[in-house]
């Protein structure tokens, strides 16, 4: 071959090399195209807002929370688990503000009236205003106590009725496998399913992982699992990753989580009846039988043996007492069914 011919093809592959390269920075520099998110027809996108309270809160004490730097990050994971949409900063901007401008006023007025009323009715000078200092103060550190203590408990309420409905969830789950229908497929009708409650609400997270956010089934589960507040849950959510990455199927694993969760419930459902029954021999003996014991053995002394009058009045505490008792018992004994409903 002749070396204009030679020269003209090195030309050819230069100018090729230097299109290429051309288009490839190009690529690098141009922006990614926007990811369009369908919604349903007349569906409006929507976004948590703050309450009226909680808004003040943020106006007031937002310099002060930004200057004590980072947020704990125990409290922004209890509030991503309990699903409280507020972030951190402004959740302890809402916790200052209740306890400093509505707990405290409230415990100080309380600690004044209370504190009047010993020094002018009760006439027990200044030592009146002791009591009134002590409710004074408890009443804002008990307002710090439970607003510090909220999300951390809400989590734990939801992680419990994730924990009830998961049984019947997984019934759910195992079925759609069985028909061979595709995993996030499984999770997005999961979510409509408000059955469910909590379930469905923590595969609706999911589903929106996957749908309006990009990320791809598996890491949506993964990041599901670290979010949750139920072990349980957790634990299958793992599973599925585990079993997905290593190449097991997930319809037998389904199934047998199915059949493990079923055993747990009824399980769980005969220790339920179990203490429910204990506590029906409890309400016989210390109720009803230990009572009329000890009023007809009071009312034998006060008519026997002298301090009669004080005995009556015993008898007349113990006699206001056993409604009290009763109300107790039977507000457990209804907790505890409910529960067992659910």
């Amino acid at each position: 071959m002749c070396p204009e011919v030679n020269d003209g093809f090195s030309r050819l592959d230069a100018q090729r090399k230097s299109v290429l390269t051309t288009h490839v920075r190009r690529a690098k520099d141009r922006p990614s195209p926007a990811r369009t998110i369908r919604l349903k027809k007349g569906a409006q996108p929507d976004f948590s807002k703050l309450s009226a309270l909680q808004l003040a809160a943020w106006h007031t004490f937002q310099g002060r929370v930004r200057r004590k730097g980072a947020v704990n990050p125990q409290l922004e994971e209890d509030l991503m688990k309990a699903h409280m949409r507020i972030r951190g900063d402004e959740y302890l901007a809402y916790t200052l503000f209740v306890t400093y401008l509505i707990a405290l006023p409230v415990g100080l007025a309380l600690g004044v009236l209370l504190g009047a009323f010993l020094y002018f009715v009760g006439g027990l000078g200044f030592v009146a205003f002791v009591p009134a200092a002590i409710i004074a103060v408890v009443v804002p550190v008990m307002a710090k106590v439970v607003m510090d203590s909220a999300p951390g408990s809400r989590a734990k309420a939801r992680g419990v009725a994730i924990d009830r409905r998961i049984s019947s969830a997984m019934s759910f789950v195992s079925a759609m496998a069985s028909a061979d229908v595709n995993i996030d497929t499984i999770f997005k009708e999961l979510a409509k399913q408000k059955l469910y409650g909590e379930v469905a609400e923590e595969a609706a997270w999911i589903t929106r992982d996957t749908e309006l956010l990009g990320v791809d089934i598996l890491t949506a589960i993964k990041e599901g699992a670290q979010r949750t507040p139920s072990k349980r849950f957790q634990d299958f959510l793992q599973g599925v990753v585990t079993t997905a990455t290593s190449g097991g199927q997930l319809k037998p694993y389904f199934l047998l989580k199915a059949d493990q969760y079923e055993k747990e419930n009824k399980l769980d459902l005969l220790k339920r009846v179990e203490t429910m029954g204990l506590m029906a021999e409890t309400f016989v003996t210390v109720v009803v039988a230990f009572p009329l014991f000890l009023i007809i053995m009071i009312a034998i002394f006060a008519v026997v043996g002298s301090g009669g009058a004080n005995m009556l009045i015993f008898l007349d505490a113990i006699v206001f007492m056993i409604p009290a008792m009763q109300a107790m018992f039977i507000f457990v004994m209804l907790a505890m069914a409910k529960e067992g409903q659910q």
